[in-house]
């Protein structure tokens, strides 16, 4: 359950990408619609090498509203899903916020 207040922490793109569950020492992240969530506490979806871990390190807006596990799907620009996949993406923020703290706001690199 997440317990935290959002936070509005700019995270750059390049900067979220460390945050894949490559580097155990750090925590994972995964960013829906913007907005960052810290999935540590699940490492066995989201860690390295398990099946989630596609969406870790960035934002997979588009993949999660296509349900789709297809690295080139995992960017943060959504704006060509369909209605129902808005709908699967919209389901997945709120799964998401019920579970995991929000830890930023992607923010472009300069």
């Amino acid at each position: 359950m997440a317990t935290e207040a959002p936070k509005a922490t700019p995270i750059t793109v390049s900067e979220l990408s460390k945050y894949d569950g490559s580097d155990p020492s750090l925590p994972i992240y995964v960013a829906i619609k913007g907005d960052v969530f810290d999935v540590s506490k699940n490492t066995s979806s989201y860690g390295k090498g398990s099946g989630y871990n596609v969406f870790a390190g960035k934002d997979s807006s588009k993949a999660l509203g296509k349900s789709s596990l297809k690295p080139e799907d995992c960017i943060g620009d959504y704006s060509d899903l369909t209605e129902k996949e808005l709908e699967t993406l919209n389901q997945w923020y709120t799964f998401f916020s019920k579970r995991y703290n929000i830890v930023g706001k992607v923010v472009p690199d300069n």
